[in-house]
């Protein structure tokens, strides 16, 4: 049996390139691994498994992405090896914070571990599961460009603390992304200068340019955003898709002080850490940090 950590990630800046004729939009992401969790486990069984703890509304099925990782591993290793799976949820699902992918990456990493996998599968099959698996795979802070596939390291530092807040409603991201292309892909606002930690003002203006598109599917949410903001004193960036909303914090204890303060489906402070996932992992693979290689 294999249990990891599966971390969640922020999206400090996320632009966006119109449709290409493969279907996506081109990105030009800055992610941050943060240390709020899921619990992913693996292990050998008589019979197939797949089962999700702490949120009813994550599927537990053949459609979950830790079970699709599973399942990816198994057929290039081992195709008649039987597998659980279990996950129990503290990351909030559709909220932008990449929990579904961060749970695909450990589950890559725990059934390698478990039948004899390399770092070098692992790392082939992450982007066909989903476009943030791989970014969730390496952790820490990195640029993410293109489809998801392409990673390098982000020179910054880690001297500041996020307060997290979730509205209390879910958004799809392929809504969001029909909606941005429907508005003419328009620029997310930005926030730059002295509202940002010092060792973020090399990367200003951090954008979200998908904010105008949640802002369109769910008026509220600007509402809701603006009171945060109020509330915070700052400028807040939306993290992926949404509906997350992040702000900076000089301790953890202020962050999830402010954090609350908001009426929200789930609020946190959390600190930016360096991996995307941890834990005892077996097998051949090797312990993280992995980095970009």
């Amino acid at each position: 049996m294999t249990t990891l950590h599966a971390f969640a990630k922020v999206n400090l800046s996320l632009r966006v390139g119109p449709m290409g004729d493969d279907g996506f939009h081109p990105i030009q992401s800055l992610v941050q691994s943060i240390d709020l969790d899921d619990e992913v486990t693996v292990e050998l069984a008589d019979a197939d498994s797949m089962t999700v703890e702490g949120d009813a509304s994550v599927p537990a099925d053949e459609s979950n992405l830790a079970w699709r990782a599973v399942d990816a591993v198994r057929q290039h290793l081992a195709g008649d090896r039987r597998l659980a799976v279990n996950v129990v949820k503290r990351i909030p699902s559709s909220a932008g914070l990449g929990g579904g992918s961060a749970d695909a990456a450990a589950a890559l990493v725990a059934a390698a571990g478990l039948l004899g996998g390399t770092r070098s599968l692992v790392e082939a099959i992450a982007p066909t599961i989903g476009s943030d698996v791989p970014v969730c795979l390496i952790g820490g802070t990195l640029w993410m460009e293109g489809r998801g596939e392409m990673l390098r390291p982000a020179q910054v530092g880690r001297d500041y603390f996020v307060a997290l807040a979730t509205a209390n409603f879910a958004l799809s991201t392929a809504e969001v992304f029909r909606t941005w292309d429907a508005l003419g892909g328009p620029v997310g606002p930005g926030v730059a200068g002295g509202a940002l930690p010092p060792t973020l003002r090399g990367e200003e203006p951090l954008i979200n340019d998908l904010t105008p598109a949640a802002i369109a599917i769910r008026p509220e949410f600007g509402d809701w955003m603006h009171e945060v903001a109020t509330g915070w004193g700052q400028q807040v960036i939306m993290s992926g898709s949404g509906p997350t909303v992040i702000g900076f914090f000089a301790s953890l204890d202020e962050a999830s002080d402010a954090a609350a303060m908001v009426p929200a489906r789930f609020a946190a402070g959390s600190a930016p850490i360096d991996r995307g996932w941890d834990g005892r992992t077996g097998g051949t693979l090797p312990p993280p940090p992995w980095g970009v290689v």
